[in-house]
């Protein structure tokens, strides 16, 4: 059985509303019925306070659904955040190290004005996106 399903079971067997969960585990109640939807996954903290707020225990809610428990690894994999973030930071400092070592050269053909511009970006993007996840 999928988490979306167990948490509107578990929060009608409770005889909760969802504004009533909501307001006390400190999300909206849209945010509620995404879950139950499966729109979108709580965060570990919420699947504990949903956990506790319903009277079932973790092992109940999250056994058996492969996607839940994928989210919730990726979303608590702080190496492998931190390792995304440094190389995307490394590879701007290359890229930039490089601009400045071939100015002369790339200055002088407006293809690799448009290539080094388009490089720069590029990076600048993954690296901001990294930043964005990880914060």
């Amino acid at each position: 059985m999928d988490i979306g399903t167990k948490l509107k079971q578990a929060r009608l067997t409770a005889k909760l509303t969802q504004e009533h969960v909501a307001e006390a585990i400190g999300v909206s109640r849209q945010t509620i019925s995404n879950w139950e939807n499966e729109k979108s996954y709580p965060d570990i903290v919420s699947v504990i306070s949903l956990s506790d707020l319903y009277g079932i225990s973790l092992d109940d809610l999250l056994k058996g659904d492969r996607k839940m428990i994928e989210h919730l690894n990726e979303s608590t994999d702080v190496v492998s955040s931190n390792r995304k973030l440094i190389l995307a930071a490394g590879m701007n400092i290359v890229l930039l190290i490089l601009f400045i070592l071939f100015n002369g050269f790339i200055t002088r053909n407006p293809y690799l004005i448009a290539a080094s511009a388009s490089l720069g970006i590029a990076g600048s993007c993954v690296l901001f996106y990294q930043l964005i996840k990880k914060f």
